[in-house]
């Protein structure tokens, strides 16, 4: 299949195919003799694990590191294991910032109300202060 049909497939871009293969993460695909890209059924297969991968928010070192361990199928689960540790880590400390982030503009919106003019705005004051951002 050709790459419009393949990003069809899978559900993006073909513009994200040839960045995939940059990146080393899909396979380059045969050629025919007119130089379009040749695309298989594992190069869907991988492209819709990578597709996975972004939506659970790993980043393209990890998904590449997951791909080495998918390619060598008969090693210890325990280096996929830690790298799902690290990123759940990574996650619970993203959570942690965006509470923060919440509690101070939800602390900011509590400075105005809806009848003041914007010269008087809470908001943009308490923005302007450096006591606002921790």
């Amino acid at each position: 299949m050709r790459i419009g049909q393949l990003a069809r497939l899978i559900g993006i871009d073909t513009q994200t195919i040839r960045f995939y293969e940059q990146q080393g993460l899909l396979p380059p695909p045969d050629r025919q003799a007119n130089g379009y890209r040749v695309y298989t059924e594992k190069h869907g297969e991988r492209l819709a694990f990578i597709r996975r991968c972004r939506i659970l928010n790993l980043s393209l070192p990890e998904i590449h590191a997951l791909q080495s361990y998918q390619d060598d199928p008969r090693q210890p689960c325990t280096a996929v294991n830690a790298l799902l540790d690290d990123h759940i880590s990574q996650v619970r400390s993203q959570i942690t910032a965006l509470q923060s982030l919440e509690r101070q503009l939800v602390s900011l919106r509590a400075n105005c109300n809806d009848g003041r003019e914007v010269e008087a705005c809470g908001i943009l004051a308490g923005i302007s202060e450096d006591a606002c951002i921790k």
